[in-house]
Formats: C-alpha cells, structure tokens, sequence
C-alpha cells in the first residue's frame, strides 16, 4: 500500500501520511511524492485547496532518521523540493494534525493557511536536540508568530507543546475531536469562494515574507544539510536512537 494517499473529494486534494507502523516517518520517497502532487495540483483548476493529515494515531514522527543517516542529502534532495513546493503553493493549504507533530511534523504547519489539531496533539521542533538547526523557515516565520523569547526557549530546550498552548500561540486555529472532517469542512467551504480572489488574496497574505522566508529556507538548508553529516549530529541521532529503544 502506498505510503502517501491521494483522494480527490470534489474540488480538494487530501493527501494523508500513511506509514502508521513508523509513526508516519517521512522518507525521502514519501517527500518526492508529496512535492510532486503539489506542484501538480498548483497548476490544476479542478483542485481548489489540499488537506494533509497523517492516518493513525500520530500526524508524523518527522524525518526517518535511518533514511536520512543512510542517504547523501544535497540541496536537491526530495526534502527540500518538498519544502519549496510547500512554500510556493498558491492554493489554500490545510493540515489536520493529531498525536505526534515531530520536526517537519510542526514546521510544515507554518506554511499552511489553517491548522486544526486534536485534543492529544504534541507538537515539538527537537532539531538543536539532533544536533541540527530550524527548517522549512521557522527560524524566520516561528518568533514572528510567538515572539523571539517564547521561540527561543521551544527551539533551544527542544521541549514539546500541546493543543492548547498552541492555539494560545496562533499555531492551530481550532482544537477539534476530528481534525481531518474539521479540516474537509473549511475546504469545501473555501473551494466554492470565487476561485480567482481566493489566490489573489493568499498571495497578498504571503507577499510581505515571501521572498524573506525563501532565502532563509536556503539558508537552513545548507546548515542543515552540513549539520546532518557532522559527528555532533550523529552522536545526537545516535543518543536519540537509543533512548527511543529504552522507551
């Protein structure tokens, strides 16, 4: 079965995580499968806005860290398509999140128009605990919604939040029992607004950062990319490994 799902319910694209064995690790198969259907579902008029959610009981544990340890990651690497593709999407972009939001799990999150969580969701962005840095430019768009102190703390300590501080922070917009129908719901209601004044409207919400936050991307990218090869890293994942065995 594939590891990513694509249903077309009316005029949205749902795609879902699909790996609930793994805790919905995403690697970098699964990435190149997501990049390539929003960048086909940019440019289809029958598509008006994407939902993504995870199937089980976690959103997505993050990157898989044996694929990451085991594959040369360059800037060309799926990941980073994906990450453009995210960036760039002119559609409305909706997530549905429960259980686990880990690393890309949260960050991703930042680049949709809403987010609806469920009551048991944990968000957390462990990347200084790895070793590595911020992705997806959260080190940009992440203190610009909570504020350098409150950003600061989450990024540096790695601890982890739930639903509820989340919404306090702008992260989410709602806390629903079923995020997914929530998340169907807003949808259909916004893919049957006039198609044109919907984009228009997204990218004059985007375009004071845009340009910004793509660069930054870069930027992390590269550092993240150096990071992942150094023996900081490593011994970092290595650790991590094992107390998640303990576990």
């Amino acid at each position: 079965m594939s590891e990513i799902l694509i249903e077309q319910i009316d005029q949205t694209l749902h795609l879902r995580l699909n790996r609930p064995e793994k805790k919905n690790a995403i690697t970098q198969a699964m990435y190149a499968t997501l990049a390539n259907n929003l960048n086909s579902a940019a440019g289809d008029f029958a598509i008006r806005s994407v939902v993504i959610s995870g199937e089980g009981r976690a959103f997505t544990a993050g990157n898989d860290i044996m694929d990451f340890m085991n594959e040369e990651i360059t800037m060309s690497s799926p990941v980073f398509h994906f990450l453009k593709a995210l960036h760039d999407f002119p559609k409305p972009l909706i997530a549905a999140v429960q259980g686990n939001a880990v690393g890309i799990g949260t960050t991703m999150l930042m680049h949709c128009d809403l987010v609806f969580a469920a009551p048991d969701t944990i968000f957390s962005m462990p990347f200084v605990t790895l070793g590595l840095v911020p992705e997806a430019g959260s080190s940009l768009l992440f203190p610009r919604l909570v504020g350098h102190a409150k950003a600061s703390e989450i990024f540096l300590t790695g601890r982890s939040f739930g639903s509820d501080e989340a919404q306090e922070m702008g992260l989410i917009n709602g806390i629903e029992a079923d995020a997914v129908a929530k998340a169907l719901e807003l949808a259909k209601v916004i893919s049957e607004q006039p198609p044109s004044a919907v984009l228009n409207t997204k990218a004059l919400l985007k375009s004071g950062s845009h340009i910004a936050v793509e660069s930054l991307m870069q930027a992390e990218g590269e550092m993240f990319r150096i990071a992942l090869q150094s023996d900081e890293t490593q011994g970092a994942f290595m650790k991590f490994m094992t107390s998640r065995k303990k576990d």
